[in-house]
């Protein structure tokens, strides 16, 4: 009688630590209930995290609770190829957006403006053109996306993106370039939130890199120094 008891108790206490998750606003009430339901439902994994010295374990341990949170969010949302081609892709989109006046098309191209930064910022960092790169991209055959969502899905994981580590145009989701929905979408309305309350504060405060910009100041050498 007690094992055909177990089964159902362990679905009913199952759904309701799962309602728990998902209705909890503290952080902390709301990792203790998913550590209880991962326990209930399948297992927990332990990672063992080394290194040499503190700061290469420190560093280790934020990689792993990066690729960790990112995997939960992932599951939550799904996923989109990485390297920004998302967002890149998603600029294409707004070119036929219908906009009421002057204003709203300007918005748009703001946002046009933003969504490409990322893919250029990547190639730059990586000492690419970035302009030339997500104009390549933006530039595919048939790269002619609507507002049918499905039909962008599908598009968009048929195109590839660049790579900076191997310098070549690849299908980003086969070479496990992926990004979590979750991350891409909060940070652009996070970036968005930022903008506003910067065009509606009267002042900001930011970093002077008039310095910065200058020529370095020239060493001096074995000749310049007094006996």
């Amino acid at each position: 009688m007690c094992n055909r008891l177990l089964s159902p108790l362990m679905i009913l206490l199952f759904y309701m630590l799962r309602e728990a998750t998902e209705r909890s606003s503290a952080t902390f009430d709301k990792e203790k209930a998913q550590e209880r339901l991962s326990k209930l439902s399948g297992g927990v994994a332990v990672f063992k995290v080394g290194g040499a010295s503190e700061a290469e374990v420190g560093e280790r341990k934020y990689r792993v609770t990066d690729a960790l949170n990112a995997t939960r969010a992932a599951v939550e949302e799904g996923i989109v190829p990485g390297g920004g081609v998302a967002l890149l892709y998603a600029s294409k989109v707004l070119e036929n957006l219908e906009t009421k006046n002057e204003d709203e098309r300007r918005g748009v191209q703001i946002i046009q403006y933003a969504l490409k930064a990322p893919t250029f910022t990547i190639a730059a960092n990586a000492g690419f053109d970035g302009s030339l790169i997500y104009s390549k991209l933006l530039e595919q055959d048939n790269l002619n996306l609507d507002f049918d969502a499905a039909k962008v899905k599908r598009r968009l994981f048929n195109y590839g993106a660049y790579s900076a580590k191997t310098e070549t145009y690849v299908d980003m989701v086969k070479a496990g370039i992926i990004d979590p929905v979750k991350v891409v979408r909060t940070a652009l309305v996070d970036a968005a939130s930022v903008s506003l309350l910067l065009t509606t504060t009267e002042t900001s405060i930011v970093e002077n890199m008039s310095d910065k910009n200058k020529p370095p100041q020239r060493v001096a050498d074995m000749d310049d120094l007094d006996y």
